[in-house]
């Protein structure tokens, strides 16, 4: 798990890059949107990995946010209609356009000390990397046995979804750290807090 600190916490645990988008849009109604700023949004583009490390993103601007937003709509509808069983054609639609645009072009950059390591070609556009999360998420909902470990976390006040690639795919939280502490925390507070759990203690 990857964590940022600052005016806001990055969890990059979900498994795939478009789930960590969508996790960005499950903050609680009194908290301001985790991309409520271009600079927010810059800070999770190279956070979670969207771009490499020093990538320049001088374009940047609100539009960029307005866009970004509606692709984590789209894919957040696409997602729980696939838990739910339901449709959502018109998020599809949205989705397969943006899919279709072209990623940033890549290349390996080697650095003082001789390791490769990932770079791009250009400065890139918003609908470059609008594409490189549109079609992640394409690969994830076209792929049977990822869509075999989609879950939705069953912590309290918690909506994110996640891939569940653990043994027997029987992970309950999108965090054991987080979600998974918290429930048992709170476990152990009912059972304190029960009467008859007290008297059945040693």
């Amino acid at each position: 798990m990857a964590t940022r600190k600052g005016s806001c916490d990055w969890r990059f645990d979900a498994g795939r890059l478009c789930l960590d988008l969508v996790a960005t849009g499950e903050g609680s109604a009194d908290a301001p949107d985790p991309l409520e700023g271009p600079e927010r949004l810059a800070h999770w583009l190279v956070a979670s990995g969207a771009v490499p490390q020093g990538t320049r993103l001088t374009a940047l601007d609100h539009n960029w946010l307005v866009l970004f937003r509606q692709l984590r709509t789209a894919v957040d509808r696409l997602l729980t209609a696939q838990l739910g069983g339901r449709g959502a054609e018109g998020a599809l639609e949205r989705v397969n356009s943006l899919a279709a645009g072209a990623p940033p072009a890549v290349r390996a950059v080697r650095t003082g000390n001789g390791a490769l390591v990932r770079g791009l070609s250009t400065e890139p556009d918003c609908r470059a990397l609008l594409a490189t999360v549109a079609r992640d998420a394409v690969e994830l909902l076209t792929d049977p046995v990822a869509l075999g470990g989609l879950r939705r976390c069953e912590g309290d006040n918690c909506r994110r979804i996640y891939l569940d690639t653990s043994r027997g795919r029987r992970r309950r939280w999108c965090s054991s750290e987080v979600c998974g502490n918290r429930e048992r925390v709170a476990r152990h507070r009912r059972r304190n807090a029960d009467p008859a759990g007290r008297s059945a203690s040693p």
